[in-house]
């Protein structure tokens, strides 16, 4: 049972020629039903997330270059962006969910 928000973070990490504007995109998964990303269990039961570009989690991560990407300047070093994950309140099965998101670095 879920009866509150869990929210987690990850960082994805780019190194990028200085200068080099890139966009990043995230996909739906390979669980989404529509728009909607969900990780599954081994007995094909489904828990609903979401990801987001911003810690107050409005601004939802998805692949539209200029819409719902995040974008930049390469630097010629290492960057880091944070991933902003939520899974809202909801009733699982008791199990161990996972999902796959494809990450599209576009420059």
């Amino acid at each position: 049972l879920i009866t509150a928000n869990v929210d987690r973070t990850t960082a994805i990490g780019l190194v990028c020629t200085g200068r080099t504007p890139w966009q990043i995109g995230l996909n739906n998964g390979l669980n989404a039903s529509g728009a909607v990303r969900r990780m599954r269990n081994a007995g094909g039961q489904f828990v609903s997330y979401e990801l987001y570009r911003d810690s107050p989690r409005s601004l939802r991560w998805g692949n539209t270059l200029g819409s719902d990407t995040l974008a930049g300047t390469g630097s010629g070093t290492a960057q880091s962006l944070t991933v902003y994950g939520r899974v809202a309140p909801q009733t699982p099965n008791v199990g161990t969910y996972s999902d796959t998101i494809m990450v599209t670095v576009t420059y």
